[in-house]
């Protein structure tokens, strides 16, 4: 195994950033600083991060959290607002949030250590889909703005791949997309004309929000797993 993903499935980071940890220099195999990500290990290796030695791959476990408004999607915060992390306080495992939502939205989103799972599911290669339900100003949404945003529309960092969209009621839109910019669907929306003012995700991959209260997770089953699994692997073998 690759020490980049072994250190994944120990739960260190994910693995772009155990990529990171280790051309950093903080990583050592049998004593030995390595600075390679790409270099093999097994299951007897002797590793450590910053001097701690890792005990192997842990038991990989995934949540779903009903993230509320006003808790950010890190570990930890230098601002010292409230973090998705500590919303499973119970969870002796290192937990790091499967992709992003910012502080003024809302729902679902994973929390994992399983580094490998998190890579597939947020890298915009694998081409998962999440949904969202966008409350905006403005209304009615007209017939322009919804087949703009299907067709993609321009932004600053580059036009969008097309979206799906329906129209909810005259001032809220249910949007999937599989890419993952940074406030993407606020940032089409306004592009269209419309001010999001209440956003929240209600799907990712096959997984639905059902009925979580905000604050609330659950751990997922092995079978749920599987399937996110599936997705990624699904997408990847449509490349």
């Amino acid at each position: 195994m690759r020490l980049a993903k072994y250190l994944a499935h120990a739960g260190v980071a994910s693995r772009r950033a155990a990529e990171a940890l280790v051309r950093d220099g903080r990583v050592a195999v049998e004593g030995e600083v390595v600075r390679d990500p790409a270099r093999e290990v097994g299951p007897q290796s002797a590793v450590a991060v910053d001097g701690r030695a890792l005990e192997g791959p842990e038991q990989r476990v995934v949540y779903a959290l009903n993230k509320p408004v006003g808790v950010v999607s890190t570990a930890r915060d230098p601002q010292g607002r409230p973090t998705v992390v500590e919303l499973i306080p119970h969870e002796a495992r290192r937990l790091y949030p499967v992709g992003r939502l910012d502080a003024d939205s809302e729902g679902l989103i994973l929390l994992t250590n399983d580094g490998e799972l998190a890579h597939r599911l947020t890298h915009p290669r694998f081409e998962v889909e999440k949904s969202y339900r966008a409350r905006v100003q403005g209304a009615p949404v007209g017939a322009r703005a919804l087949r703009a945003l299907r067709e993609g529309v321009r932004l600053r960092d580059g036009r969008t791949a097309p979206a799906r969209v329906r129209r909810l009621g005259p001032d809220a839109l249910e949007i999937t997309i599989h890419e993952g910019r940074n406030r993407q669907v606020r940032r089409m929306c306004e592009a269209v004309g419309h001010r999001v003012v209440g956003l929240q995700r209600v799907r990712f991959g096959p997984l639905a929000l059902g009925d979580l209260a905000p604050g609330e997770h659950r751990r997922l089953s092995e079978r749920e797993v599987e399937r996110l699994r599936a997705a990624a692997r699904d997408e990847e073998r449509a490349l």
